[in-house]
């Protein structure tokens, strides 16, 4: 079962900014939408719940590509 946190308990959150990397996404994965990117301060795991879905990956993996993702654009 996939915990909704990481290994350290603390809670996952979006830093940066999210238009750019949602660009970024939407490059790398064709198929993401608008609506599968929709994503609002607080509701991080709605996100991570979506993609998990649509791309057919782990929440976990979601949440390490997206943290690898924001380091890479900075």
């Amino acid at each position: 079962m996939d915990n909704p946190q990481n290994k350290s308990n603390a809670p996952f959150v979006i830093k940066g900014d999210w238009a750019k990397l949602a660009e970024h996404l939407k490059m790398k994965f064709p198929k993401l939408t608008d609506v599968d990117l929709k994503f609002e301060t607080g509701k991080e795991y709605d996100l991570i719940e979506r993609l998990a879905g649509r791309l057919h990956k782990r929440k976990f993996e979601i949440m390490n590509f997206i943290k690898l993702e924001i380091d890479a654009i900075k």
